[in-house]
């Protein structure tokens, strides 16, 4: 049984790159990827042999977790080499501040706008925090938490604010801290400064400078293309192993809050969307050339991992200005996550208020939540984290106990792809918004 779903893995592998080198389009191929993956992950799941299921994903796994290694492999080289090319080709330093500003706004307004979400969908659902089964996955989940308190604890925003500053860059281009990516933007940003003072002083050498780095720029670039035209077989893997690990009787127990889950995260795209027509932005096409990233984002759970999509979907199909995309990608991958430090921890901190004897619907509550999250969603950078820390830090601060957080393990996977996905379009909404406001669409 095991020879034969691998020799039918590869042959649907084979049979993606066929269907792609006939028709050139990535995202068709990925989208196909993608469903053949859930009906093959299905399928598995149904022989009902954990051994030889388990040794198939490990093979299978190849490919899936190989592609997001090799996307892991080339987003700090990405992220340092294409923000100091774009800064190089600025004319004036001071645009510089005006871009970040547009981005973190967008990022912060639209997470508090999905932290209110979050809260409606509770009170329209009555999801409470009552009935939730603590089986062995969740006790140890609830273990695991409660280890994490401790780096949070402590956390306040001029010591998050601190860490992003690079004391060693050569260090955080190996990714060793938290904070890595948006300590790369600040030294590659620093460099792009230095060149263009460079250039007001000697002409010669500043162009020498950025001819160099546009050079760099097309080397690291034509390497992300190789790899993201492995997109379609990465997301085929890693559908195959989502849908034959979740377990479906937690499913169905939790449907209510998964339900809630994704209507919120529909909610806040019709919200995106809503943002973008407003600015003379066309929503539709909008989503039609996000869609390859943002089903790569949903299969993969990672925002960091989708970076460079990220940023060549909004260079090369938006239009967006190349340090918008830069800067708009990497914040949004790491602050302002709509998905998992917005509607998630709201969502949490409605449900597990009335435990302890709070009103989770008055007024003041449902202020002092939004603001909590919308500054917390800041702040996850400083700890790295994702969902667990976003409603670790939400709930730590509102005093609120943790123990919903590990309750819900069992149906994370399902939600954080949806997820996802929502915290990158909302850093490619970041991106398209900003560039269209600061009149730098390509």
């Amino acid at each position: 049984m095991l020879f034969i779903t691998l020799v039918l893995f590869v042959a649907v592998l084979l049979g993606l790159n066929y269907l792609y080198r006939s028709t050139q389009k990535l995202g068709q191929t990925v989208f196909v990827g993608l469903l053949l993956g859930l009906v093959g992950g299905a399928l598995l799941q149904s022989l009902g042999e954990q051994e030889t299921v388990k040794t198939a994903l490990d093979w299978i796994n190849l490919v899936g977790g190989g592609y997001v290694r090799l996307l892991q492999m080339i987003v700090m080289p990405l992220v340092f080499v294409s923000i100091l090319s774009a800064i190089t080709r600025l004319n004036q330093a001071s645009s510089l501040g005006k871009i970040s500003f547009s981005v973190l706004s967008v990022l912060l307004v639209t997470t508090a706008i999905a932290a209110l979400i979050g809260i409606i969908m509770v009170k329209v659902f009555g999801l409470t925090a009552e009935g939730l089964v603590a089986g062995e996955r969740e006790l140890a989940a609830q273990a695991k938490v409660i280890g994490r308190v401790d780096q949070v604890s402590n956390l306040s925003i001029p010591a998050m604010l601190i860490s992003f500053i690079p004391k060693n860059p050569f260090a955080e281009l190996t990714g060793a801290n938290p904070t890595s990516i948006i300590s790369t933007v600040i030294f590659s940003a620093f460099l792009g400064v230095a060149a263009l003072s460079l250039r007001k002083e000697d002409q010669s050498l500043g162009d020498r400078i950025a001819q160099g780095v546009d050079t760099l720029n097309k080397l690291v670039m034509r390497l992300v293309r190789f790899v993201i035209r492995l997109t379609p077989y990465g997301v085929f893997a890693l559908m195959i192993k989502m849908a034959a690990t979740s377990k479906w009787e937690d499913i169905l127990n939790l449907g209510s809050f998964i339900v809630a889950s994704y209507i919120a995260i529909i909610l806040m795209f019709i919200v995106h969307g809503v943002l973008l027509g407003l600015s003379g932005i066309n929503p539709i096409t909008y989503f039609k050339k996000a869609l390859p990233t943002l089903s790569f984002a949903f299969t993969s759970r990672s925002s960091a991992a989708s970076i460079p999509l990220n940023i060549e979907t909004q260079t090369d199909k938006l239009g967006n200005n190349p340090v918008v995309a830069n800067f708009s990608a990497t914040f949004g991958a790491t602050i302002g996550q709509n998905g998992c430090a917005g509607i998630y921890p709201a969502m949490l901190a409605v449900m597990v208020a009335p435990t302890v004897g709070v009103d989770p619907f008055t007024v003041s509550y449902i202020a002092t939540l939004v603001l909590v999250v919308a500054i917390s969603s800041f702040g996850i950078a400083g700890v790295g984290g994702g969902a667990t820390f976003a409603a670790i830090v939400v709930l730590s601060t509102l005093n609120l106990p943790l123990e919903l957080v590990g309750l819900l393990i069992s149906i994370e996977p399902l939600i954080d792809m949806g997820r996802t996905a929502l915290n990158v379009n909302g850093a490619m909404t970041a991106g398209t918004l900003s560039s269209k406001w600061l009149k730098l669409k390509e």
